[in-house]
């Protein structure tokens, strides 16, 4: 059975930091590229970046560049999200999600495997 299980969300004020985990379980995590996205309310699922089963990472969005780094660790069957300089346009829920393959595709419906979400609330 694939468990896909985030963790590491919470409340924190502008200007501070989390880091998310994702941990993996019930698949080859390492031949997985993986990806984390995230949906704030009233809008649709977007992009945050993602890293291929290469430990390549992909361009991450725009609204997010220089602020967060995706890592993992496939000893561990883990991947992070450490996110820095939080703004308030930052809170949503965050998921993880895996997909077979070297690709570190940065479209939600190309990732089969997805977690339940962990909520991150950025106050201003």
């Amino acid at each position: 059975q694939v468990r896909v299980v985030e963790s590491g969300g919470g409340l924190v004020q502008a200007g501070g930091s989390l880091k998310l985990s994702c941990v993996v379980s019930g698949l080859p995590f390492r031949f997985y590229s993986m990806g984390w996205f995230r949906q704030a309310p009233g809008k649709e699922r977007e992009f945050v970046t993602a890293i291929s089963w290469t430990g390549a990472a992909a361009p991450a969005a725009d609204s997010v560049k220089g602020r967060f780094t995706i890592s993992r660790d496939n000893a561990k069957n883990t991947l992070y999200l450490q996110m820095n300089s939080l703004k308030p346009e930052d809170t949503a829920i965050y998921y993880c999600a895996g997909r077979a393959g070297e690709l570190a595709s940065t479209l939600p419906d190309e990732y089969v495997q997805w977690g339940q979400g962990t909520q991150v609330t950025v106050s201003s």
